[in-house]
């Protein structure tokens, strides 16, 4: 018991680190970047999108460095299931959220397709180099079209993205130095501290590290994005809230996912057959599920949080139910998930979908002839 309770002190203070590297490696971005005269509307797209995927990044590549790569992958599908089904829930929750049709329109089947990409680049077992570069290509080319699009269309972006105080950079380069520094040994150093918890608890709990990656780091890792989304939606921000969560899962596939690929150049990243059969299969169907919830209200209510968080703890019991002593009820969970929930998902999005296209009709038909 000692060495279990020894793996999880590690994994907390791993996550903690993280998190304090995290924030410090942000502030010191964007301080840097107000320095040397970068404007505020592309580092809220770049800068700051990517100090909150360090964690993530920096988990997966230590995992593909101490060898841990089932690690490295189920820490990046985890982290975008989690995204989409608790920080959009919680923030829901808090206040429904309002969803411009530019996330519509662009970001989600954005999202949707390079999450498909991902899951036929890993169908064969390995995510090779290429593949990383690929995406990490895709990424800069979608950057790019992201901060063309918000210069054309600034009112589109009217509240979309995090506001830079230019008081940031009033230190000077040297604290910003400091800052940035700090960060990047924090993010190494519990990067390295929760991997080593994490397998350690996963060899004691008798699971895969693939399970530990997809729920206890997963969740860890995606603690910044919980939290800038969550306060987002308590000041009204609820464009933020929802491109916070749409931006990470980008990130999560064509930069953390990509680096990992890349630093395990040699051999690619190597992708279990569970992960591809059952897991990355979710992570699709939760961006899928994005585009209806969108588009038939415009807006995320509470109750369609409420949901999320619900499906979201489903998943954690299917995932967790198989390897404790209630194992022999795992089929019959299984079975109650595809004959009820699933179908009660399905017609509720259906539902909202028609009672959409009804309302739409109306509004048409009352509009005034030309």
């Amino acid at each position: 018991m000692p060495e279990f309770l020894q793996a999880s002190l590690k994994v907390l203070v791993g996550i903690g680190l993280l998190f304090g590297g995290g924030e410090l490696f942000v502030q010191g971005a964007v301080a840097f970047a107000l320095i040397f005269g970068i404007p505020q509307l592309v580092i809220g797209l770049t800068v700051v999108a990517l100090g909150t995927s360090a964690p993530e990044l920096f988990v997966s590549i230590s995992s593909v460095l101490q060898n841990s790569d089932s690690l490295a992958v189920s820490n990046v599908i985890g982290s975008n299931i989690f995204n989409v089904m608790v920080v959009l829930g919680s923030s829901a929750l808090v206040l429904p959220l309002r969803v411009e049709s530019r996330l519509v329109r662009r970001d989600v089947p954005l999202m949707i397709a390079v999450s498909g990409a991902v899951w036929g680049m890993a169908s064969g077992g390995t995510v090779t180099w290429q593949a990383g570069v690929a995406l990490l290509i895709g990424l800069v080319i979608n950057t790019i079209w992201e901060i063309r699009t918000a210069r054309e269309e600034p009112s589109a972006m009217e509240g979309a993205e995090p506001q830079i105080s230019e008081d940031a950079a009033n230190g000077g380069w040297p604290p910003a130095a400091l800052q940035l520094l700090i960060g990047v040994v924090l993010l190494g150093i519990g990067s390295r501290v929760l991997v080593s918890g994490a397998s350690t608890a996963a060899q004691f709990l008798g699971v895969s590290e693939a399970i530990i990656g997809l729920t206890i780091v997963s969740a860890g890792t995606s603690m910044p994005e919980l939290i800038t989304s969550l306060v987002a939606a308590l000041k009204g921000r609820t464009d933020l809230a929802i491109g916070n969560v749409v931006g990470s899962c980008l990130l999560n596939l064509m930069m953390v996912l990509a680096g990992g690929a890349i630093a395990d150049a040699a051999s690619g990243l190597r992708v279990s057959a569970e992960l591809i059969n059952e897991d990355l299969p979710v992570m699709l169907l939760t961006s899928l599920a994005c585009l209806p919830i969108f588009w038939t209200s415009g807006k995320i209510s509470r109750r369609e949080g409420a949901l999320l968080l619900g499906l979201y703890i489903l998943y954690v019991v299917d995932n967790v139910l198989p390897r404790t002593h209630l194992s022999s009820w795992t089929d019959e969970f299984r079975l109650t998930m595809l004959c009820f929930v699933l179908p009660a998902v399905m017609i509720t999005i259906v539902t909202q979908a028609l009672i959409y296209w009804r309302r739409t009709r109306s509004r048409k038909k009352d509009l005034p002839s030309a």
